[in-house]
């Protein structure tokens, strides 16, 4: 849009006309974009958003060509040479100290720091998932299938798919997550929470560029969009050369930046709202269903316990346990623990109740993510039996992860065949992870909010974002149809 804008100018959405508005109208310049969203909802996009958007992907598709040339081993190199950048104590010291500028800061704008922190064992982890991705074969052209028929034949192999666009929330390890594209030929550009940008810069500068240079590789290969508005985001969202948009944090968040991308034709791969729901069956093994209780609730992130639903015919045994391992999680933390009880499990809680913070439960509230920063927080409803558990599944919960504690095979395989959820065991919930379970660094558990996905598991990884391209070989000249 080219021209000035007035409060009672008209933007068709789906079809319906609405106006844009006085604040809008306000701030609205020559060269910036009005982005237009499903129930009438518009996004103001300044220019400055849209040229540092703009060059970052364009850096990314120049990228992108070039990789087609370079050779597999270069890229593995990359990822080993990554590493080796942050095992090296004094690059690693001048990350760190950007990194507590960015706490301090976000700590003074009483912003959460839980996952902004970079710690040893981040680091760590960050080294790991880059020597996996440095020793993990290449994607690019790797065979899918092959049919051969008289004279000819045809293989469908993975191909590279493009330009990757992530807009992730404020945490450092991202990099090890996101730079795992250039695993099957893709090139990625993303943007990172405001709160974390200082870390990101560091990182960028000290880590990923230099690697990328020694290693032979195109600099826009990772490309960093350097700013702290969230107008930026939506800009890269908007962008039409992007290939996948990936946008992980909060849930309104992260749908809103999907709705963009879908806007403009781009296909998405949403991790947002989160949750994890537990049952336990009429054959639950008491102290399995304590421990894996606890174990769930370590820390507040997507796969953490959030539901817990108890058949009525074990609540007399099991509700007090759960009380207690909620109490004892919460100790862990220095804590207490935060229940969101049905009447029927507050009436089985007894004496632990003292111990604890409990609200009253509506069913409506199970559709509830309990976001906690350091008192475990969950819900707790007692359920005729595992096909209500189930029934209530899936009609509140994220379509994400269930667990069955039961020792019986047929309430287990029940809950599997009837559940869903892409993710189902009968323990803890917390095993939902890319690099613990696959041993691959994730970019995240892509689109669970529709359950069961199409044509592909729920983890996301680098070496799993691909085209299929087909290719003929042809023997016979004289082949016809």
């Amino acid at each position: 849009m080219n021209h000035m804008l007035k409060a009672t100018d008209i933007v068709l959405i789906d079809g319906a006309p609405h106006p844009v508005g006085d604040e809008i109208a306000d701030r609205f310049r020559e060269g910036d974009l009005i982005i237009g969203l499903s129930g009438g909802h518009l996004l103001h996009v300044p220019q400055a958003d849209l040229l540092v958007a703009t060059s970052a992907v364009s850096q990314s598709v120049e990228a992108f060509d070039l990789l087609k040339s370079v050779a597999s081993e270069q890229i593995s190199q990359f990822f080993h040479s990554f590493a080796q950048k942050l095992e090296d104590d004094a690059i690693f010291a001048k990350i760190k100290t950007c990194n507590e500028d960015d706490v301090a800061s976000a700590l003074q704008r009483g912003r959460s720091t839980t996952r902004l922190i970079l710690t040893d064992a981040m680091r760590s982890d960050m080294i790991s998932a880059l020597h996996t991705w440095g020793d993990t074969p290449h994607v690019d052209g790797a065979a899918l299938e092959s049919v051969d028929h008289q004279g000819w034949s045809v293989t469908a192999a993975k191909s590279s798919l493009g330009v990757v666009a992530f807009v992730f929330e404020g945490r450092p390890n991202v990099f090890a997550d996101a730079t795992g594209v250039l695993r099957s030929g893709n090139t990625c550009v993303f943007r990172i929470g405001s709160d974390a940008l200082g870390t990101a810069q560091a990182i960028m500068n000290l880590a990923v560029l230099p690697a990328l240079e020694s290693c032979g590789l195109p600099v826009g290969a990772v490309s960093l969009v350097e700013s702290r508005s969230h107008a930026s985001g939506w800009a890269l969202f908007s962008d039409k050369r992007v290939s996948l948009a990936i946008a992980r944090g909060s849930g309104e968040a992260v749908s809103q930046l999907g709705a963009v991308a879908r806007q403009f034709g781009i296909a998405v791969s949403l991790h947002g709202t989160g949750g994890a729901w537990m049952i336990a069956g009429e054959h639950a093994d008491a102290q399995w269903f304590s421990n894996v209780v606890i174990n769930s609730l370590d820390r507040k992130v997507c796969n953490t316990l959030n539901v817990c639903c108890i058949v009525r015919s074990r609540a007399f045994e099991l509700v007090p346990l759960f009380v207690d391992a909620m109490n004892r999680a919460a100790l862990l933390r220095d804590a207490i623990a935060v229940i969101h009880a049905d009447s029927a499990s507050q009436k089985l809680m007894a004496d632990e109740i003292r111990s604890i913070e409990v609200h009253n439960l509506s069913v409506n509230e199970l559709g509830t993510e309990w976001e906690w920063e350091n008192a475990p927080e969950c819900s707790l409803v007692i359920v005729n039996d595992v096909d209500e558990a189930i029934a209530l599944f899936n009609r509140y919960a994220p379509s994400f992860i269930v667990s069955i504690i039961s020792d019986n095979e047929a309430e287990l395989e029940k809950v599997w065949r009837e559940t869903n959820a892409p993710f189902v065991s009968n323990g803890m919930t917390r095993w939902v992870d890319g690099q613990f379970a696959l041993n691959k660094p994730e970019l995240g558990l892509s689109n669970w909010q529709n359950g069961r996905t199409f044509g592909r598991g729920g983890i996301l990884s680098g070496d799993s974002v691909f085209s299929v391209r087909y290719r003929a070989l042809q023997h016979d000249a004289d082949l016809h149809r």
